[in-house]
């Protein structure tokens, strides 16, 4: 890009009067960034990035900070920061205190932080001597202040799997103030999780769109008990996190593939797996050994985060398509999440893709034994005529049952986040025990991560994130106060998440047993 060029670009940056202050440094700061070469890769690598079948997910040319940081905050609560300055807090507003300060000095690939911790455990202890009317009103004021002072719908906090007064006063504000941040999780343990408390978090599914439902126990198998779910739907181990993102865009492999199923499956598919771990060793070696993150960031010399409980994020997408194009070209109509051979086949490349990663090493990856992490990747606004990670496409999905069974034999692969979401009709609402029996079914059957949309409410479920139409809407006159808001308005234009099937559920007696 020339200078001119260059300058052009900073100049409608500058001029955009759809971005606000902090919307608009943060640009800026990425055209800076653009303005240097990226790590070398191959010529290979290159090549694929050009054909699009490699997504580096706009990350930027210089890895100065890992994409996802997982701070480990009840450390941080016992000891304090020297940093910072802030002694080990004492009582519940000295906790909150603490913690929003921490949280606006934890980087991340978006400018904010992506996880907020456990918050029902963090802040459990500090809720002990505390009223209901009191404990309420604190944490309205905390909840405020994440909306205003962090607005970006990828800051993601935990709750569960236990019941608790922090989490249900929690799902009482989240209906109450409508904010489209935090994001949430609920880890759910059907020998933990009372139907109760999952009733209450369905409850506030139907007034905004969250939480999505984790499934605990597979979680602690693939990560153990110390992990954290964050901005989408991303599970790493908490004080660890992700030095990078790059996915692999299946359809795109498919059309830039000669030859037959077998071949895609055994000879191209190995190719662009393994160009993409170069691109993302590349990264890799720049964030740790360049920038030096892990030498120079407060959190890391405190031990809030340990580079041996990092990895990286090997993501895919574009299945849907990519099976459609090899069942066409073996003479087949037959469609992913509609029939048996089509959804054997998209096994298939996702077995094969799982193996691939088990045999191909990464460095710094130890939070991870040395290699990537499969994730579903759940797309980007830019993304045409592709379906985010292993999801049916928007308006082809069957019925809810079929979907679930159709879709759950990939979830234990992808140890660092998959999820589908199902979009329900409002007279859902009448039935928030039949929809905790959906969870638990489907949690049974081997989903990891979920959640659901009703189509009447003002947010939109984008991929893991939330957009208010509301503030779509107002973004054609003036700017967002929301990051996410411009993301998800070019998502619903490309995608038009407001699309899916809407999905049917009958009465908690007349609910099939999944399990």
């Amino acid at each position: 890009m020339s200078l001119k060029e260059t300058q052009q670009q900073t100049r409608q940056i500058i001029n955009n009067p759809h971005l606000n202050y902090r919307q608009r440094m943060y640009y800026l700061a990425a055209q800076a960034e653009s303005l240097l070469e990226p790590p070398p890769v191959s010529e290979s690598v290159k090549q694929a990035m050009e054909q699009q079948v490699i997504c580096d997910m706009r990350e930027g040319a210089a890895p100065y900070r890992p994409r996802y940081l997982l701070p480990d905050y009840p450390k941080a609560i016992q000891q304090g920061s020297k940093y910072l300055e802030l002694e080990a807090p004492q009582n519940l507003a000295e906790a909150l205190n603490f913690l929003m300060i921490l949280y606006t000095h934890t980087p991340s690939i978006t400018g904010y932080p992506v996880y907020l911790g456990d918050l029902d455990k963090v802040l459990e202890p500090f809720a002990e001597n505390v009223s209901d009317e009191d404990l309420s009103r604190q944490l309205r004021l905390f909840w405020q202040m994440i909306d205003r002072v962090l607005p970006d719908a990828f800051v993601h906090t935990n709750l569960g799997p236990e019941e608790s007064r922090i989490g249900r006063i929690i799902f009482q504000l989240e209906r109450q103030l409508n904010q489209a941040v935090p994001n949430i999780t609920l880890k759910v343990d059907p020998d933990i999780t009372p139907d109760s408390f999952l009733e209450e978090a369905v409850k506030t599914v139907f007034a905004v769109a969250k939480p999505h439902f984790v499934n605990h126990p597979m979680m602690c198998a693939d990560l153990g008990e110390k992990y954290g779910v964050v901005s989408c739907y991303n599970s790493l181990k908490a004080g660890g996190g992700s030095h990078t993102l790059v996915r692999l865009n299946l359809k795109e492999a498919v059309n830039q593939h000669q030859g037959d199923t077998s071949s895609f499956l055994n000879e191209t598919l190995e190719k662009y797996v393994r160009l993409t771990l170069e691109l993302m060793e590349a990264r890799i070696r720049y964030l740790v050994e360049e920038s030096r993150f892990f030498e120079h960031n407060f959190l890391a010399q405190e031990g809030l985060v340990s580079l041996d409980r990092f990895s990286a994020m090997f993501g895919i997408y574009g299945l849907a398509e990519a099976v459609k194009l090899l069942m066409e070209a073996q003479g087949s109509s037959a469609k992913y999440g509609h029939d048996a051979e089509a959804n054997q086949l998209s096994y298939q490349i996702t077995d094969r893709i799982a193996a691939l990663l088990k045999e191909i090493p990464l460095p710094y990856c130890e939070g991870n034994g040395g290699f990537a992490f499969l994730h579903s990747q759940s797309g980007i606004d830019l993304d045409l005529d592709v379906t985010a990670g292993t999801r049916i496409p928007i308006g082809e999905e069957p019925e809810l049952y079929e979907h679930i069974f159709a879709v759950a034999p990939h979830h234990h692969k992808f140890s660092s986040g998959v999820s589908d979401i199902f979009h329900f009709d409002d007279t859902v609402k009448r039935n928030p025990q039949a929809v905790v029996d959906v969870i638990k079914g489907g949690l049974a059957q081997g989903m990891r991560d979920f959640t659901f949309n009703i189509a009447s409410n003002d947010f939109i479920r984008i991929t893991g994130y939330l957009v208010r139409k509301s503030d779509i809407a107002q973004l054609e006159k003036e700017s967002s106060r929301y990051n996410s808001t411009v993301l998800g308005a070019g998502s619903e234009k490309n995608q038009g998440m407001t699309k899916r099937n809407l999905k049917r559920v009958m009465s908690h007696e007349q609910t099939p047993r999944l399990s």
